[in-house]
Protein backbone atom coordinates (compact mmCIF):
# COMPACT_ATOMS: atom_id res chain seq x y z
CA UNK A 1 0.00 0.00 0.00
CA UNK A 2 1.21 3.37 -1.26
CA UNK A 3 0.85 6.54 0.96
CA UNK A 4 -1.22 8.13 -2.32
CA UNK A 5 -4.05 5.90 -1.84
CA UNK A 6 -4.88 6.72 1.78
CA UNK A 7 -3.95 10.36 1.79
CA UNK A 8 -6.30 13.26 1.11
CA UNK A 9 -6.06 15.21 -1.44
CA UNK A 10 -5.40 18.84 -1.86
CA UNK A 11 -8.77 20.02 -1.97
CA UNK A 12 -9.55 18.32 1.32
CA UNK A 13 -6.99 19.48 2.93
CA UNK A 14 -6.18 22.48 5.51
CA UNK A 15 -3.66 24.55 4.93
CA UNK A 16 -2.26 27.73 6.02
CA UNK A 17 -0.27 30.06 3.18
CA UNK A 18 3.17 31.82 4.71
CA UNK A 19 1.78 35.13 4.08
CA UNK A 20 -1.37 34.18 6.33
CA UNK A 21 -1.34 36.10 9.87
CA UNK A 22 -0.93 33.76 13.10
CA UNK A 23 -3.89 35.05 13.85
CA UNK A 24 -5.45 33.63 10.84
CA UNK A 25 -3.80 30.41 11.39
CA UNK A 26 -5.36 30.47 15.06
CA UNK A 27 -8.60 30.75 13.61
CA UNK A 28 -8.18 28.36 11.31
CA UNK A 29 -7.06 25.53 13.67
CA UNK A 30 -9.61 26.64 16.32
CA UNK A 31 -12.79 26.72 13.30
CA UNK A 32 -11.17 23.26 11.92
CA UNK A 33 -10.62 21.46 15.57
CA UNK A 34 -7.35 20.68 14.35
CA UNK A 35 -3.73 20.70 16.08
CA UNK A 36 -1.42 21.96 12.99
CA UNK A 37 -1.15 22.13 9.34
CA UNK A 38 1.11 22.37 6.61
CA UNK A 39 2.42 26.09 5.41
CA UNK A 40 2.30 26.59 1.87
CA UNK A 41 4.52 29.34 -0.26
CA UNK A 42 2.03 28.71 -3.38
CA UNK A 43 2.01 25.07 -3.65
CA UNK A 44 5.28 24.42 -2.42
CA UNK A 45 5.67 22.76 1.64
CA UNK A 46 7.57 24.80 3.82
CA UNK A 47 7.12 23.52 7.08
CA UNK A 48 4.40 22.58 9.24
CA UNK A 49 2.81 25.17 12.07
CA UNK A 50 1.03 24.23 15.20
CA UNK A 51 -0.86 25.78 18.36
CA UNK A 52 2.32 24.63 20.43
CA UNK A 53 4.51 26.66 17.97
CA UNK A 54 2.72 29.73 17.76
CA UNK A 55 2.86 29.96 21.39
CA UNK A 56 6.23 28.99 21.79
CA UNK A 57 7.14 31.45 19.38
CA UNK A 58 4.94 34.28 20.95
CA UNK A 59 7.06 33.73 24.34
CA UNK A 60 10.23 34.05 22.85
CA UNK A 61 9.91 36.75 20.43
CA UNK A 62 6.91 38.98 21.72
CA UNK A 63 9.08 41.30 23.82
CA UNK A 64 6.68 43.79 25.13
CA UNK A 65 4.60 43.72 22.43
CA UNK A 66 0.81 42.35 22.84
CA UNK A 67 -0.67 39.05 22.26
CA UNK A 68 -3.11 40.16 19.88
CA UNK A 69 -0.38 42.66 17.85
CA UNK A 70 1.93 39.92 17.89
CA UNK A 71 -0.55 37.56 16.30
CA UNK A 72 -1.48 40.18 13.55
CA UNK A 73 2.27 41.19 12.64
CA UNK A 74 3.73 37.74 12.65
CA UNK A 75 3.22 35.29 9.30
CA UNK A 76 3.03 31.84 9.51
CA UNK A 77 6.31 31.90 7.34
CA UNK A 78 7.90 33.18 9.77
CA UNK A 79 7.18 30.63 12.64
CA UNK A 80 6.34 27.52 10.15
CA UNK A 81 9.19 24.66 11.40
CA UNK A 82 10.08 20.79 10.27
CA UNK A 83 10.77 21.60 7.17
CA UNK A 84 11.59 17.71 6.42
CA UNK A 85 8.37 16.63 7.82
CA UNK A 86 6.78 15.48 4.92
CA UNK A 87 6.22 12.44 2.60
CA UNK A 88 6.31 11.65 -1.05
CA UNK A 89 3.16 10.49 -2.15
CA UNK A 90 5.22 6.85 -4.00
CA UNK A 91 6.31 5.93 -0.15
CA UNK A 92 4.84 3.17 1.57
CA UNK A 93 2.41 3.49 4.34
CA UNK A 94 4.62 2.55 6.93
CA UNK A 95 6.90 4.25 6.29
CA UNK A 96 4.52 7.31 7.93
CA UNK A 97 4.13 5.92 11.20
CA UNK A 98 7.85 6.69 13.07
CA UNK A 99 6.68 10.14 11.95
CA UNK A 100 3.41 11.05 13.93
CA UNK A 101 5.14 11.47 16.85
CA UNK A 102 5.17 15.20 17.06
CA UNK A 103 1.94 16.14 14.80
CA UNK A 104 -1.32 14.59 13.98
CA UNK A 105 -1.10 15.00 10.46
CA UNK A 106 2.03 14.66 8.06
CA UNK A 107 2.61 16.56 4.24
CA UNK A 108 2.50 14.53 1.12
CA UNK A 109 4.62 16.17 -1.54
CA UNK A 110 6.11 15.12 -4.59
CA UNK A 111 10.04 15.40 -5.73
CA UNK A 112 9.48 18.78 -5.88
CA UNK A 113 8.14 19.30 -2.85
CA UNK A 114 4.96 20.33 -4.65
CA UNK A 115 1.94 19.77 -1.91
CA UNK A 116 0.36 16.82 -2.84
CA UNK A 117 -1.77 16.25 0.46
CA UNK A 118 -2.25 15.00 4.13
CA UNK A 119 -2.10 11.65 5.54
CA UNK A 120 -3.40 12.14 9.06
CA UNK A 121 -3.15 9.74 12.56
CA UNK A 122 -6.76 9.03 12.19
CA UNK A 123 -6.04 7.24 8.56
CA UNK A 124 -3.29 5.32 9.74
CA UNK A 125 -5.29 4.21 12.21
CA UNK A 126 -8.18 3.23 9.85
CA UNK A 127 -5.89 1.18 7.75
CA UNK A 128 -4.82 -1.03 11.10
CA UNK A 129 -8.48 -1.33 11.92
CA UNK A 130 -8.68 -2.85 8.26
CA UNK A 131 -5.74 -4.85 8.79
CA UNK A 132 -7.05 -6.47 12.02
CA UNK A 133 -10.59 -6.89 10.50
CA UNK A 134 -11.85 -4.74 13.70
CA UNK A 135 -15.18 -3.76 11.80
CA UNK A 136 -16.31 -7.63 10.90
CA UNK A 137 -17.21 -9.70 13.16
CA UNK A 138 -15.51 -13.02 13.69
CA UNK A 139 -12.99 -15.35 15.63
CA UNK A 140 -9.86 -14.13 16.68
CA UNK A 141 -7.19 -16.43 17.13
CA UNK A 142 -3.75 -15.59 18.73
CA UNK A 143 -0.98 -18.40 18.20
CA UNK A 144 2.52 -18.54 18.56
CA UNK A 145 4.83 -20.20 15.83
CA UNK A 146 8.69 -21.67 15.78
CA UNK A 147 10.75 -19.38 13.37
CA UNK A 148 11.39 -21.61 10.91
CA UNK A 149 11.24 -21.82 7.14
CA UNK A 150 7.43 -23.11 5.60
CA UNK A 151 5.43 -22.17 8.56
CA UNK A 152 3.16 -19.36 7.73
CA UNK A 153 2.79 -21.88 3.98
CA UNK A 154 1.82 -24.64 6.62
CA UNK A 155 -0.61 -22.54 8.17
CA UNK A 156 -1.93 -21.33 4.65
CA UNK A 157 -2.32 -25.23 3.79
CA UNK A 158 -4.55 -25.43 6.97
CA UNK A 159 -6.99 -22.79 6.80
CA UNK A 160 -7.55 -24.43 3.00
CA UNK A 161 -8.22 -27.58 4.13
CA UNK A 162 -10.47 -26.46 6.64
CA UNK A 163 -12.39 -24.17 4.14
CA UNK A 164 -11.68 -20.72 6.64
CA UNK A 165 -12.68 -17.82 5.36
CA UNK A 166 -9.68 -15.30 6.16
CA UNK A 167 -11.08 -11.82 7.47
CA UNK A 168 -7.06 -10.76 8.64
CA UNK A 169 -3.80 -12.15 9.29
CA UNK A 170 -1.11 -10.47 11.14
CA UNK A 171 2.79 -11.60 12.66
CA UNK A 172 4.78 -10.12 15.13
CA UNK A 173 8.08 -10.09 16.48
CA UNK A 174 10.41 -9.66 13.09
CA UNK A 175 13.73 -10.37 15.23
CA UNK A 176 15.50 -12.98 16.13
CA UNK A 177 13.09 -14.89 18.78
CA UNK A 178 12.65 -18.16 18.16
CA UNK A 179 8.78 -17.80 18.80
CA UNK A 180 6.64 -15.47 15.80
CA UNK A 181 2.98 -14.49 17.63
CA UNK A 182 0.07 -14.56 14.67
CA UNK A 183 -3.06 -12.83 15.09
CA UNK A 184 -5.78 -14.64 12.44
CA UNK A 185 -8.68 -13.59 12.40
CA UNK A 186 -11.61 -15.71 10.65
CA UNK A 187 -15.49 -16.38 9.55
CA UNK A 188 -16.94 -17.57 12.50
CA UNK A 189 -18.39 -21.69 11.21
CA UNK A 190 -18.52 -24.55 13.25
CA UNK A 191 -15.48 -25.95 12.45
CA UNK A 192 -13.35 -23.70 15.10
CA UNK A 193 -12.70 -26.48 17.86
CA UNK A 194 -11.29 -29.13 14.80
CA UNK A 195 -9.30 -26.23 13.45
CA UNK A 196 -7.71 -24.97 16.57
CA UNK A 197 -7.31 -28.79 17.52
CA UNK A 198 -5.12 -29.06 14.50
CA UNK A 199 -2.92 -26.07 14.12
CA UNK A 200 -2.08 -27.38 18.09
CA UNK A 201 -1.22 -30.86 16.27
CA UNK A 202 0.67 -29.07 13.71
CA UNK A 203 3.15 -27.23 16.15
CA UNK A 204 1.42 -23.76 16.60
CA UNK A 205 0.83 -23.03 20.81
CA UNK A 206 -2.84 -21.14 20.75
CA UNK A 207 -3.15 -18.34 23.54
CA UNK A 208 -6.87 -17.30 23.09
CA UNK A 209 -9.46 -17.86 20.98
CA UNK A 210 -12.31 -14.90 20.89
CA UNK A 211 -14.81 -13.95 19.17
CA UNK A 212 -14.62 -10.46 18.42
Amino acid sequence: MFVKTIMKPVHQSFTADVNSSLKEVLELLDQKNIEAVPVLDGSIFKGMISKEMIYESFYKNSDQQGAEAFLQDTSAGETAGYEDFCITNEEVFERTLPMFKGFAVLAVVDDNRVFQGLVTRYDVIEQFESAFGVKKQGIRIAFTSEESEGRIERLGDIIKNYHENVISLATFDETDKLARRIVLKIEENDNIEAFTKKLEKTGFRILSVKHV
